[in-house]
């Protein structure tokens, strides 16, 4: 896993640097007109949909969505998408759901956009076009560089759509600058771990274009860390779930360094505090770091390329508190790279 955290500067400059020719091609397989965007997904792929999908709507003005795969392979309705984009998005490309529901959509007449890492994947043969992330093979079970360059996959999807596709190209071509430098620093990474080795009960918290950066560091706590972790957006955190917070709990919050959030987020990280619960910052500004009782710098990334930067300290920190903990970060208990989904129906189909 660490190995793989290491590539991740080297695969994103990559992927950036073809950018413009994957614009070209992506404007080109449009339906017209563009009705919206349907992404298909499961497990880590489906957190980085997440972020294309408000990327999407925030950034380009298209409306998004996140398909439900079991509509095509259980319900098997019959929907127009004769003008939406479906985009699927599959580490190994060979998840049968994933690729069931991708024919379906064709059958149902959309465009098809395949984000996958393996050229020779199914996926990819049968969509309209490939989007072949190229991170090369990943070893560990939990997704690292393979998540990491489809999130830099939705940024320039959501470029390619926007009035002005080339409006987000200096952040985006120095996210790996970025990736680098906290590979690097790992400033405040030994300290959220200690903290999160002795929590009772863990949360992770964000919104909007980070709300998929929340929800993945969730399951990376989840899945390599073996602690059960409630992923929220700080709004429905607030409608409930804050009434049972209390001392022993550690509140993990992720943030950007700008946009219309930020502010919500310091606030929600003071109220948090003064219930009790230890706060881990993760990005954010110097008022979101001084409303925390532990902070982990993130990213010099504007808000809607932040995400690309903003994993890169969580993954530092499952990482070591794995280890920490006396696990195997690259092989967590009862996981494998690829899993079913639904064993004893038909659609015998696989989630990463």
């Amino acid at each position: 896993m660490a190995a793989e955290m290491a590539e991740q500067p080297a695969v994103l400059a990559a992927l950036a640097g073809r950018r413009a020719e994957v614009v070209e091609h992506v404007r080109a397989c449009l339906p017209e007109p563009l009705a919206g965007v349907m992404l298909v997904a499961r497990g880590s792929s489906d957190y980085a949909a997440v972020y294309g999908r408000y990327l999407l709507e925030v950034h380009a003005g298209v409306p998004g969505a996140l398909a439900s795969p079991s509509v095509a392979t259980h319900y098997r309705s019959r929907l127009d998408l004769s003008d939406t984009l479906v985009v699927s998005v599959s580490q190994s490309g060979a998840t049968e759901e994933i690729v069931a529901t991708q024919q379906w959509a064709r059958d149902c007449g959309a465009a098809t956009i395949a984000v996958a890492n393996a050229a020779d994947s199914p996926l990819v043969a049968s969509a309209d076009l490939a989007l072949v992330t190229s991170a090369g093979p990943e070893l560990a079970v939990p997704a690292t560089k393979t998540y990491l360059t489809q999130l830099a996959a939705m940024c320039v999807l959501g470029t390619a759509l926007a009035p002005e596709p080339t409006a987000l190209d200096d952040d985006l071509t120095r996210a790996a600058d970025e990736v680098e430098r906290l590979l690097a620093s790992a400033l405040g990474v030994d300290a959220a771990v200690a903290v999160l080795r002795d929590a009772e009960h863990v949360v992770v918290s964000g919104r909007g274009l980070l709300m998929g950066t929340a929800l993945e560091t969730a399951l990376k706590l989840e899945e390599t860390c073996l602690r059960p972790v409630r992923g929220y957006s700080y709004a429905d955190l607030r409608h409930g779930p804050m009434s049972v917070v209390t001392s022993g709990v550690t509140a993990v919050l992720v943030a950007a360094k700008d946009g219309p959030l930020l502010a919500a987020l310091v606030e929600i990280a003071r109220d948090l505090g003064d219930r009790g619960a230890t706060t881990v910052g993760i990005g954010g500004d110097e008022a979101f770091a001084q409303a925390c009782a532990v902070h982990v710098p993130g990213p010099d990334l504007v808000e809607p390329v932040a995400p690309l930067g903003m994993m890169v300290p969580a993954q530092l920190v499952v990482e070591r508190l794995a280890r920490e903990l006396g696990l195997d970060p690259d092989n967590p208990r009862g996981l494998a790279k690829v899993t079913r989904t639904d064993p004893t129906d038909d659609w015998k189909g696989t989630t990463e």
